[in-house]
């Protein structure tokens, strides 16, 4: 391979000389002369303009060697090619409808020079060469060469290595090249820095690489293989599908196969081999159809069954040699993309027409005369030497084509010929707008137009980046600025039907748009399918990911082989993806983490049996306050409530009803007012309480003290102005601690979703800390004043025994609180505020029962201890 590409390096370096050598007008300074010329096959017809073309005629060649020292010899083809043979005629008789065309090009004849490349890199550049230098002696009396030239525009080539070529050259010059073929679609050919002068009429290979692309996405086969052939058109498709598939994330490639040249027997095994081992089940296939019948014969050998083919439009739909019976059986169902297909009429009554005496040849080596001998199997006079004495018959020119069944009229299937069409009359159009310019508006330098008489090829390659029309069959055709045509692919499938015979059938389109991308039109009834399931091959690295899971991919293996891990709590997933998606922060991953459900709000509330055994404790308490202050207010004229400071008791009840009614503030969900007022009326309530027993237990010491001899003075501190007062300053305290903190740092709503992530936990976040603290805190030094001066009281007379229910009722308020506080800190969530309800609870019900308990059991049940002197006689007993 690597001497095939020296040679023909070596060989285009000798063909630029050669070419810039004879462009060169300051070599010649009174004529142009050719320095040679080249014996290649060729049909030609004069016309006011020349257009070239090259066609592979035949398929094979034969190459001297180039030894540098002498002058080479001729190549010869062989291998008769009839479809490039029609290709060819396709253009002479666009070439012939045009000039029939009264309103295309009028008074303007076209005429055309075709040569055969036989599908040879150095043919190929000795007839473009020839097309853009001339093959005939002109001697014109100018100190440079005027006139026009010999050709102002080239259809062809049909190869992309052939066409990166010769238009690398012809670029140079601004010399249009429009080609047509399935095998010039390197997408290389797109760029317009090396190839300024380069269009064609098939889409490049980035559009059939997006299009197999769209083919992969539509039956979800996210697993390939791909065989490429060692050249452009292989290369560059493999780079462009790798490259695509990296971006759109649509597949993986299994393997990268080059198939071989020639037929190298281990080299296919080891390829066929390759296919039987790997887990994929579709094949894309970036090859010509000579490369793939040795690729074939091995898979037939091999029985290698179950594959799903992807051809690309250089096999698709003309590989009449891949669909026989021996191969079928492997190769039907393919699906495969083809230029798409086109009528031209008047196609077949044209080549019925051709004959090789109309056309005046008079050297038996050109193309028609090569078409005429291998269709008939004749040789035209003289005949070589043993034709006749072998059987062999000779050609008079006068044979009949249409009684003969041959390929060359079948015109039922027109792609590459379609283009050729197309190609034809892009530069025919093109001229023909060159020719209606009105001088003064022209596009070129000072205003100027292009004429006829001294027509460039970059004049014409100026109108042909900007032409637009519409051909007979209804596409539309025009390049944009890479020089490619509005791209469309047909899809094409095989069937192999019962009587053995083969069809390539459409059964959808692609098509490309500059604002929707590719669009894929497939009709799924119509497919048929190799597999006993008549379905669709499954063809997949790794199955998808089931909802709830996400891909983890596999160290060392393409990113469409993964295993399916399940997502985390709190995290869904519904489609492939490496990562799953968090939920929002409301809303929680529900138990198969395929969607998100709303999370479940919690706080105390008055429904569940906790909230609801709580308030209906607070209300009893509050209830029994009532029935407390009931008693005490009918009985408020006995001894038993007038000696325990009757005043200060209905302060105390009133303060208690308030410690149970504020607890439920605390149940029910949170509101700002209640976040708010829930703790200030707890500790307002409490402080009024513990201040009211405060001062009761001072007066209780007072009255001691004042029984006492010289005493009496103490009373007059504790008069009941002075209680009250005593009771409303050390309660404003407390609501001015309560006020600042409500200023300062207010308690708000808060949700909690750090205690349990699938739980909203409804609560007051404090604002302040620091205001909670001291709200509390004041309390606990009331509460351990009021402890500390009963505790000294405890010893007092019976008759002033409150002391010690004040102590008692201390000692429990003062455990339950310092209890309360770890409690409340360790507590999660709603909890923490049913903690602090029952903390309320029990020190109110522990002052409630521990300070009136007693006196109500006497003024119930004991009415006959309610009486002065049974009061007094206690007293002296003790």
């Amino acid at each position: 391979m690597s001497s095939f590409l020296l040679s023909n390096l070596s060989l285009s370096i000798l063909l630029y000389s050669y070419f810039s050598y004879a462009m060169s007008s300051s070599l010649f300074p009174s004529s142009c002369q050719l320095q040679g010329q080249f014996n290649l096959n060729r049909m030609q017809k004069s016309g006011d303009v020349i257009l070239g073309g090259l066609f592979p005629v035949h398929f094979f060649s034969s190459i001297p060697d180039l030894s540098f020292t002498s002058q080479p010899q001729q190549p010869s083809c062989h291998g008769f090619y009839v479809q490039g043979f029609r290709q060819a005629q396709t253009m002479a008789f666009a070439i012939d409808e045009i000039n029939n065309n009264s309103s295309l090009l009028p008074n303007v004849t076209l005429g055309y020079t075709l040569y055969d490349n036989c599908v040879e890199l150095g043919i190929g550049f000795r007839g473009a060469f020839s097309l853009v230098s001339g093959q005939e002696e002109q001697i014109i009396l100018h100190s440079t060469c005027v006139g026009n030239p010999p050709v102002v525009g080239i259809v062809g080539d049909s190869s992309s290595t052939r066409s990166i070529a010769i238009s690398s050259i012809l670029g140079l010059y601004r010399v249009p090249m429009v080609s047509y073929h399935y095998f010039a679609t390197c997408s290389c050919l797109s760029d317009r820095q090396k190839y300024p002068s380069f269009f064609r009429t098939i889409p490049s290979d980035a559009f059939q690489v997006r299009a197999m692309i769209q083919i992969l996405k539509y039956f979800g086969w996210t697993w390939a293989g791909l065989l490429i052939t060692d050249d452009d058109y292989g290369l560059h498709a493999a780079r462009s599908l790798q490259s695509e598939l990296s971006v759109s994330g649509e597949g993986c490639l299994a393997y990268i196969e080059v198939l071989p040249w020639d037929k190298d027997t281990d080299e296919l095994r080891r390829i066929v081999n390759v296919m039987k081992k790997s887990t994929a089940r579709v094949v894309i296939a970036f090859a010509h159809e000579s490369h793939m019948i040795n690729l074939i014969e091995e898979v037939a050998k091999q029985n290698v069954t179950g594959l799903q083919w992807l051809a690309s439009e250089g096999w698709t739909a003309t590989a009449a040699v891949l669909q026989t019976t021996k191969f079928m059986p492997y190769l039907c169902g393919t699906l495969g993309i083809a230029i798409r297909r086109g009528e031209i009429t008047g196609l077949r009554e044209f080549l019925l027409k051709i004959r090789p005496d109309l056309h005046h040849n008079t050297n038996y080596g050109n193309s028609m005369v090569k078409f005429w001998e291998f269709t008939f199997q004749c040789r035209f006079a003289p005949a070589p030497a043993g034709w006749l004495e072998g059987g062999g018959a000779l050609c008079t020119g006068q044979e009949d084509l249409e009684n003969l069944n041959t390929e060359f009229l079948d015109i039922s299937n027109l792609r590459p010929e379609y283009n050729v069409y197309k190609a034809v009359y892009a530069l025919a159009y093109s001229l023909d707008d060159m020719l209606r310019c009105k001088p003064g508006r022209g596009p070129f330098s000072g205003h100027s137009c292009g004429t006829l008489q001294s027509l460039e090829p970059w004049e014409l390659l100026y109108y042909l980046e900007r032409v637009n029309f519409t051909t007979p069959f209804g596409d539309q055709v025009s390049f944009d600025k890479n020089g490619d045509v509005v791209p469309i692919y047909d899809v094409m499938n095989w069937l192999w039907l019962p009587d053995g015979s083969t069809e390539v059938h459409n059964v959808g389109e692609v098509k490309g748009s500059a604002f929707k991308g590719e669009e894929i039109l497939l009709d799924e009834d119509k497919i048929f399918w190799n597999f006993n399931s008549k379905k669709p091959v499954q063809s997949v690295c790794s199955e998808s990911c089931p909802p709830g899971t996400h891909m983890v991919r596999r160290k060392g293996e393409p990113k469409c082989c993964f295993d399916c891990i399940p997502c985390s709590e709190g995290k869904i997933n519904n489609k492939d993806s490496l990562e799953c998606t968090s939920c929002p922060e409301d809303f929680w991953s529900n138990p198969q983490r395929d969607y998100c459900v709303p999370k479940k709000t919690e706080f105390l509330s008055y429904d569940e049996p906790l909230g609801f055994c709580l308030t209906a404790t607070s209300l009893l308490g509050t209830n029994i306050c009532a029935v407390v202050i009931g008693i005490f207010f009918f009985h408020r004229r006995t001894p038993i409530v007038l000696a325990n400071n009757s005043e200060l008791s209905f302060q105390l009840l009133l303060s208690l009803k308030l410690c149970f009614l504020c607890s439920l503030l605390f149940i029910g969900r949170p509101r700002l007012w209640t976040c708010q007022l829930r703790h200030a009326a707890f500790g307002i309530s409490f402080v009024l309480c513990v201040s009211c027993i405060l001062v009761k237990t001072m007066v209780v010491l007072a009255v001691f003290k004042a029984s006492k001899p010289g005493g009496v003075t103490s009373l007059k501190w504790f008069g009941a102005m002075q209680q009250r007062g005593t009771v409303l300053c050390l309660t404003s305290i407390q609501a001015a601690i309560c006020t600042t903190w409500l200023v300062s740092a207010s308690p708000t709503p808060h949700k909690n979703t750090q205690y349990q992530n699938d739980k909203i936990v409804y609560e007051c976040a404090f604002g302040s800390a620091v205001g909670f603290a001291v709200l509390l805190g004041y309390i606990g030094v009331l509460a351990f004043l009021s402890f500390l001066i009963a505790f000294l009281a405890r010893n007092l007379p019976d008759s002033f025994n409150e002391a010690k229910l004040i102590t008692f009722s201390m000692l429990i308020f003062c455990a339950v609180w310092v209890a309360f506080v770890p409690v409340y800190i360790s507590s999660p969530g709603n909890y923490a505020d049913a903690v602090e309800v029952f903390a309320i609870l029990a020190s109110s019900f522990g002052l409630l029962i521990t300070l009136f308990g007693p006196k109500c059991y006497i003024i119930i049940m004991r009415p006959v201890l309610n009486t002065k002197k049974s009061i007094m006689g206690r007293g002296s007993e003790s």
